[in-house]
């Protein structure tokens, strides 16, 4: 039986035999990672070379809109919703901006005799449409039916949404779905009035419907 020391496997060296002690000290292991974390942190020659790319958008444009019976040109971002080239670009602020989400309805005008949320369309996809927004439906210094059937059953409270609330409902009358109240509430759920005045805003459409 051969009792001569085994050395384990797991001190043994390749030769077979312990490999030499080494001491390394703390700060000699915080050099050497902080060493290795400063080269990996620094960029590629070539990634170095390379300049950050600039976003830009130039203007697109004539951009032919007829907006509440007039032709007008405009020379427009093409990332510019159309809510803010009626504001910004024609001093159009009748038509609101609320949440910018498409949530509110508070932007709601007619494109081409459509209701639709003007601040999730760009205007560059809009030239040649005709577009009617609350500062048109005056004529002659006399107010829309619905304009009047608004103030009328007090369809209102602080006015924020009020000039969405009427476009909208100028659609939902000219789409034929003002029969009843309820009907009318359905079809104008996408037009938030944070005053609660629904019940007269209902009033007011079923109103001029009825007169129409």
């Amino acid at each position: 039986m051969n009792n001569q020391h085994q050395t384990p496997p797991s001190e043994a060296g390749i030769d077979g035999h312990p490999p030499a002690s080494i001491s390394i000290s703390r700060r000699t292991v915080l050099q050497l990672t902080g060493g290795v974390m400063s080269l990996s942190a620094v960029p590629p020659a070539e990634a170095q070379s390379i300049p950050p790319t600039v976003m830009t958008g130039g203007a697109v444009g004539p951009l032919r809109l007829v907006v509440n019976g007039m032709a007008r040109e405009l020379q427009v971002d093409p990332r510019q919703s159309l809510l803010d080239a009626l504001r910004e670009s024609l001093g159009l602020t009748g038509t609101k901006k609320g949440c910018n989400q498409g949530a509110c309805g508070a932007c709601t005008i007619l494109v081409n005799g459509r209701r639709i949320l003007s601040c999730l369309t760009l205007a560059s996809m809009h030239d040649g449409a005709e577009i009617e927004t609350i500062e048109g439906l005056e004529k002659n210094g006399e107010l829309h039916p619905l304009q009047e059937a608004f103030v009328e059953h007090e369809g209102l409270q602080c006015g924020f949404c009020t000039p969405g609330q009427i476009m909208s409902g100028l659609g939902c009358i000219a789409e034929g779905h003002a029969g009843s109240p309820d009907e009318i509430r359905f079809w104008m759920s996408g037009n938030i009035c944070r005053c609660g005045a629904y019940p007269g805003i209902v009033a007011a459409i079923a109103d001029a419907a009825g007169r129409s």
